[in-house]
């Protein structure tokens, strides 16, 4: 089992998707980039459960994310498509008071920084 820990930005909002038998995934799009002139390598990511649901909100096109997990590779036509099964995540932004698409505020009070100065939902924002 490979463990991959990738920086970059969301490619789209997160939607949660729920499986047939009844769970709850998260699933969004990160682009690391690759450096000057170089195109961005994308993972496809999905994080399942409850903090998945709870994090759907924090998880919009343009911000920036750090998540760690199980990679796997899937083949398609000649290419191939990386995709991490998220096992820690860390949203890495500016103003935390800055509303999303939705008219929604991200949480002022409540709320951890991690070192890099990135967002970490406290115990008290995940309903698990």
């Amino acid at each position: 089992m490979q463990i991959a820990h990738v920086a970059g930005n969301v490619g789209k909002d997160a939607v949660i998707k729920t499986l047939q038998n009844g769970d709850k995934v998260l699933s969004f799009s990160v682009a690391v980039d690759n450096g000057k002139d170089k195109d961005a390598t994308w993972y496809d990511c999905s994080l399942f459960g409850k903090r998945g649901e709870s994090l759907e909100r924090y998880i919009t096109k343009g911000s920036k994310v750090t998540a760690m997990g199980r990679l796997s590779v899937r083949v398609h036509e000649g290419k191939a498509y990386l995709s991490i099964n998220v096992s820690e995540i860390t949203l890495q932004g500016s103003s935390q008071s800055r509303g999303d698409d939705r008219g929604e505020s991200r949480p002022s009070g409540g709320a951890s920084q991690s070192q890099s100065g990135g967002y970490q939902p406290s115990d008290d924002d995940i309903p698990f």
